[in-house]
């Protein structure tokens, strides 16, 4: 996808114009914007294909505008770029709605292989053929609001923890496996900490399982994790 069209986001222009150099001989189209208000007043007026997003900006966040971005159902694909390096700062942008995560100073090569993995799996969302509605046992999802319930519940995710649950749906009552979780939910070229895998199952068993409820997210040690009703949560 060489031509698509990224928004560059940074409040240092010395590192701005760098990265528009670099991606614009690797046939990349670059806008650029200082500050979150430029950001998301180019958002609201252009369509862009992936926007690069630092996280420490004059007025907002990056965190926070990936949460306006959400919340307003805009999905353009998001990497965040940052200088903090916690897997708690981490679990903070990808709950956010970040697609992804690298941390500064970070190698050129690198950026333009985390760009060329979520510009494809943007692009081949389109050809999802992932039915309307799933289900197993008590639990239903429906693909197209992203709405989950839980024995008529309704269960509030982030995008990270609804992906997560959705891989392990569709592949309900097989094991699967740590490193496709990963490259799925997170990238095929995520290099982050794999322990924000761990995170996410917490935090999805804790929305889904409540006490008393047959658990659904099973562990197989040293494999990976399965969707099955198993004996109630005490």
């Amino acid at each position: 996808m060489a031509s698509a069209r990224l928004l560059l986001v940074d409040d240092d222009p010395s590192l701005r114009q760098f990265l528009r150099t670099e991606l614009e001989l690797e046939g990349y189209s670059c806008q650029e914007a200082a500050t979150g208000q430029q950001a998301l007043l180019l958002i609201r007026a252009e369509a862009f294909d992936l926007l690069l997003l630092d996280w420490t900006l004059p007025d907002f966040s990056g965190v926070e505008i990936c949460r306006r971005l959400r919340a307003s159902d805009t999905q353009t694909p998001v990497l965040m770029l940052t200088g903090v390096d916690g897997i708690e700062d981490r679990v903070k942008a990808l709950d956010a709605g970040a697609d992804d995560y690298l941390v500064k100073p970070f190698s050129i090569e690198e950026l333009l292989a985390r760009l060329r993995a979520l510009l494809r799996r943007s692009t081949n969302k389109g050809t999802d053929k992932t039915p309307p509605v799933l289900s197993l046992a008590d639990l239903e999802v429906n693909t197209a609001s992203h709405e989950v319930t839980r024995n008529g519940r309704t269960i509030s995710l982030s995008s990270k923890e609804y992906q997560l649950l959705l891989q392990l749906l569709l592949q309900a009552n097989a094991v699967v496996e740590r490193e496709a979780l990963l490259a799925t939910v997170w990238g095929e070229n995520f290099y982050g900490d794999p322990n924000v895998l761990d995170v996410y199952i917490r935090y999805l068993r804790q929305k889904l399982e409540l006490p008393g409820m047959p658990t659904l997210i099973q562990t197989v040690r040293g494999v990976g994790y399965m969707l099955k009703p198993a004996a109630p949560k005490t």
